[in-house]
């Protein structure tokens, strides 16, 4: 069976050389086959190879057939089984991607608004120096205090 990528669909299409399409279900993913007016068969193919393009989800299949200009068209599901369904290594990295990418939103959302809340805190500001003298007075204060309970146990 031979195959055909979608801008080959999109052109045979255009010159009305498409007759009908199918949107076959086979184990469990969808494939789109392609019946041409000089009687030839296709089967809907990736981009850069021959290789059959697989849909998991039947309205994904669709929506590339709408977009190309193809809105009437049949539908076969005798041997699909969504039992069968493959979770491919693809599909598993878009996932990880997308969770990546909520995950920085809710950061860079909560981190701008910790930062808004420092900007409008009424209270006045605090030199960096100063900050360090106070911290510097209150780790010797607690040195000193963790010193004789040291020298106790010894």
């Amino acid at each position: 069976m031979q195959s055909m990528t979608i801008e080959q669909l999109r052109a045979a299409s255009d010159a009305g050389g498409v007759e009908g399409v199918t949107l076959k279900g086979q184990g469990g993913a969808f494939f789109i086959q392609i019946s041409t007016r000089s009687g030839s068969t296709a089967l809907l193919a990736k981009a850069r190879s021959n290789e059959p393009r697989r849909f998991g989800n039947p309205v994904a299949a669709l929506n590339v057939l709408r977009d190309v200009g193809i809105t009437i068209g049949q539908f076969d599901a005798s041997e699909w089984n969504p039992a069968e369904k493959e979770e491919t290594a693809g599909n598993r990295g878009r996932a990880d991607a997308m969770r990546k990418a909520h995950q920085a939103a809710a950061y860079t959302e909560w981190l701008a608004a910790e930062i808004q809340e420092s900007i409008d805190d009424p209270r006045p500001n605090i030199s960096h120096d100063d900050v360090m003298a106070e911290m510097d007075a209150d780790i010797a204060a607690l040195m000193a205090e963790h010193k004789p309970a040291a020298r106790k146990r010894a």
